[in-house]
């Protein structure tokens, strides 16, 4: 296979190696990464509390180490992630926008939440099931800071709820 397209239309070269779910972990591990890093500037400038600031800051940097690793290791697989982040990530970066102060705070963190548990469901899965031991080692070894990214953001949302 020399070409696969993706459901949001987005084209990725490939080599006849890449599973089908490797490839699609890829890609949206790739995505993931990039609207965490997107939404991190977001809660860094926006973020009214030092605590939000601060987790904004740290999904820049862990997000954006991750996603430097995975597209090497995409490359070396002949996988090409692509390089802007998905229609459903700009959609919340939309609706972050317009949100101030607390309220914005709430809705960041409680966004970081539900991605994270995404995440971890989907890096589980390729750890658990990927085709390629080298992908599935990748996404075990992010496994423990992504649990202590939804940790720490379960903690902040339940700090500003009081």
């Amino acid at each position: 296979m020399a070409a696969a397209e993706m459901k949001d239309g987005t084209a990725t070269v490939v080599t006849d190696s890449s599973s089908k779910g490797d490839r699609e972990f890829v890609m949206k591990a790739s995505m993931g990464g990039m609207m965490e890093v997107d939404m991190g500037r977001l809660g860094v400038s926006n973020g009214s509390s030092q605590a939000v600031r601060d987790f904004g800051q740290r999904m820049i940097d862990d997000h954006s180490k991750a996603n430097q690793e995975l597209e090497a290791l995409a490359h070396s697989k002949g996988i090409t992630p692509d390089a802007m982040s998905g229609k459903d990530s700009q959609k919340d970066m939309d609706k972050l926008r317009d949100k101030k102060g607390a309220d914005f705070d709430k809705a960041y963190m409680h966004m970081m939440v539900e991605d994270h548990k995404k995440d971890i469901d989907l890096f589980q899965k390729e750890a658990d099931k990927g085709d390629d031991p080298e992908l599935r080692s990748w996404a075990n070894a992010k496994l423990p800071t992504l649990r202590d990214h939804l940790r720490m953001a379960q903690d902040i949302e339940n700090g500003l709820k009081k």
